[in-house]
């Protein structure tokens, strides 16, 4: 019983100790794992698990829009994506498409990709 509840804790304390890019890193890899699920999901012909895993994936692209700074020009670059994005994943939702799952899947992984080679280089810099 112990096990589960220091896991969660540690969990708990590695979200409460992280830097604002560690915490947008973790936003990316969550929705890469929700969109996975919801991909075997529909494999399974579980539709309910796959509506609601793709929901989770949607709820971070929308929380990950609402928390852009629009005074930097990259800004919008990271818009245009994320609207993209949450049009592809209403539509997978809708059609039950794993196809778009994975072509959104792989813009994650592209986007969650860049996101940690930004973090690397402005480790140094301390500027992320």
């Amino acid at each position: 019983m112990a096990l589960p509840n220091a896991y969660a804790q540690y969990n708990n304390n590695k979200v409460l100790t992280a830097s604002p890019a560690e915490l947008t890193l973790m936003l990316y890899e969550g929705a890469i794992k929700f969109c996975n699920i919801a991909e075997m999901a529909l494999d399974q012909k579980d539709i309910p698990k796959a509506h609601t895993n793709i929901t989770k994936v949607q709820k971070i692209i929308d929380y990950l829009r609402q928390t852009l700074d629009m005074k930097y020009a990259v800004a919008q670059d990271f818009e245009n994506i994320y609207v993209y994005l949450s049009q592809r994943l209403v539509e997978a939702n809708m059609k039950k498409d794993k196809e778009i799952l994975e072509e959104v899947n792989t813009h994650l992984h592209s986007v969650r990709d860049t996101w940690k080679e930004v973090m690397r280089i402005n480790k140094g810099k301390g500027t992320v």
